[in-house]
């Protein structure tokens, strides 16, 4: 019984016929490929070829039976080809498998050892297999140790590399290397992950060469694969999850897709071709003795620059008590009083904005059947970022929001950090619906009394709107409170985060001054001078000489 869906099957005769009762138009067929017609039909013999010597076990037949039809379809192939060479793939009546050869004079040889009791992997070096890190199954870094033992050649292309990680198998490639294999590793300084000591270690390995890229903004290399290449043609590669540190290769859930040549030739052709570009880009750089401060450097600057906040995201965020506090009275201003606008102030320093997006997390719980569109409003661009890597890492989603400022320019407006100034100088209220956001963040609000802010405020209707701001009270004496009903909803002022030891607290002193201004008008319009300065005239009293410089 065929089920609707995809295929990509061979045509034989039972499902030729399963096919012809089958209206045309809801099956679509189309010729085998001349070009890739051998590996199709080899797959699909291989099949054929397991089931029939499935079945000879299954009537009653055993080994030397299952080898006489093997031998069977040899004959066959050669008296069809007419290749006498077709001759010699007959498999030998001893059905014996070959595991193992040493070299004539290999060191080995002399200490009694012979070609059994080399090491060699538990995981079939001719068959695919999955490494889910399931108790039941080897450990990584086993299979790895007993892998580079064995190989001839070793490549690995990791995004960052732990002594914890490198040491469990440092014997190893160092025997490895000793004897004369080739062992070259792509790595990055990507989130400042990588220990300088393990480069160093690998550095000084014989026969070793090490590439690592500094540019984490472009080149952001996530891949992680360890490549054995034998003379054998038994070549086996490790694509997965694990970096190269000891809880990814020893006792983390890593998945790992272990490929052999034997069974996907193609796919190791890709590997070894997709290692060899990067080797030669020239964003990939030779790691050298005089390079250890530059790339110590560039892992410190990764591992602690603001612009990068991976790290974070896997983290839960719980609020602290008095932001618990801050939570809570919006809750209340919301569903209590029915107030839908709110201003929120907390001095610097105290978490207003994580507030915010502890606030919008708890607003996307509630109304889980909406898309909940969020639309931050500031004046800088720093504040932009900064609020935007907030919000990530309180949500866990490091892809959330976008940047609408400068030069970034969003894919999407549905989650949205826009400036002020680019809301007005795109004109972007003109280009959306008024409740189009359903939840808008306002920093900095005491700047709302401006009027570049005056359409934002006057524009929109979402369901939540929150002000933040750590000084509300404006030297113009405007007042931003009649936007929320002439009230603020939550507060925690500087003097109360100093007593709750939530900033340093500070000293400050007064020096007297018996200078007379009193003959001095001074106007707050910016960019003019005092009117009763005229020119560059001094000033001098109590023995000091003050210089007004000209317009």
């Amino acid at each position: 019984m065929l089920h609707p869906g995809l295929y990509e099957q061979v045509i034989n005769n039972a499902l030729n016929r399963e096919l012809a009762g089958i209206p045309e138009a809801r099956k679509a067929v189309a010729p085998i490929d001349k070009a890739e017609a051998s590996k199709v039909l080899a797959q699909y013999l291989a099949d054929v070829v397991q089931k029939g010597l499935d079945n000879v076990l299954d009537n009653g037949g055993d080994l030397p039976t299952q080898i006489s039809l093997a031998n069977q379809i040899v004959d066959l192939i050669q008296n069809t080809t007419q290749e006498v060479n077709f001759a010699a793939l007959g498999v030998d009546q001893r059905a014996e498998q070959l595991l193992a050869l040493l070299r004539e004079q290999d060191p080995r040889l002399a200490v009694g050892k012979t070609a059994a009791d080399l090491s060699r992997p538990e995981t079939s070096i001719a068959q695919s297999s999955l490494f889910t890190g399931a108790i039941h199954e080897p450990q990584m870094y086993t299979e790895l140790k007993k892998e580079i033992v064995s190989a001839d050649r070793i490549d690995m292309l990791v995004s960052f590399i732990k002594w914890s990680g490198l040491r469990l198998i440092m014997d190893e490639l160092r025997e490895f290397t000793q004897n004369g294999g080739e062992l070259r590793i792509i790595t990055t300084s990507y989130m400042g992950a990588t220990d300088v000591k393990a480069v160093e270690e690998l550095r000084a390995l014989p026969n070793a060469r090490i590439k690592v890229s500094y540019d984490t903004k472009r080149t952001r290399l996530h891949a992680k694969t360890y490549v054995f290449y034998r003379d054998t043609g038994f070549t086996t590669a490790y694509v997965g999850s694990s970096n190269l540190s000891n809880a990814a290769i020893s006792s983390g859930l890593e998945w790992n897709m272990k490929v052999t040549r034997r069974d996907l030739p193609e796919t190791i052709n890709k590997i070894a071709a997709t290692f060899e570009s990067y080797w030669n880009s020239s964003e990939f750089e030779y790691y050298a003795e005089d390079q250890k401060e530059r790339l110590a450097w560039a892992l410190k600057a990764e591992k602690y620059c603001d612009a990068d906040h991976a790290d974070v995201y896997n983290m839960d965020i719980a609020p602290y008590s008095y932001q618990w506090g801050i939570l809570d009275k919006l809750e209340a201003e919301r569903t209590v009083r029915g107030y839908t606008r709110n201003l929120v102030v907390a001095a610097t320093g105290t978490g207003k904005t994580v507030i915010s997006a502890l606030d919008y997390k708890r607003f996307c719980r509630q109304n889980p059947g909406r898309p909940c569109r969020l639309l931050f409003v500031a004046h800088r661009e720093k504040i932009l970022r900064q609020s935007l890597y907030s919000f990530r890492a309180v949500l866990k989603d490091a892809n959330f929001g976008e940047l609408f400022v400068g030069s970034y320019k969003p894919e999407s407006i549905d989650y949205l950090f826009l400036s002020i100034q680019t809301l007005n100088s795109q004109d972007f209220t003109a280009k959306t619906a008024q409740d189009f956001y359903d939840y808008i963040v306002v920093d900095e609000f005491h700047h709302t009394a401006a009027p570049t802010y005056q359409k934002l405020l006057d524009y929109y209707q979402p369901m939540l709107l929150l002000g933040l701001t750590a000084t509300p009270e404006r030297m113009d004496g405007k007042s931003v409170l009649p936007y929320f009903h002439n009230r603020i909803a939550a507060e925690i002022r500087l003097p109360e985060a100093i007593d709750r030891k939530l900033l340093c607290p500070f000293q400050y002193f007064g020096v007297t001054d018996t200078v007379d201004l009193d003959a001095l008008k001074w106007s707050t319009t910016r960019g003019s001078c005092p009117t009763s300065i005229p020119s560059a005239e001094p000033c001098q009293s109590a023995g000091r000489t003050w210089w007004y410089p000209p317009c």
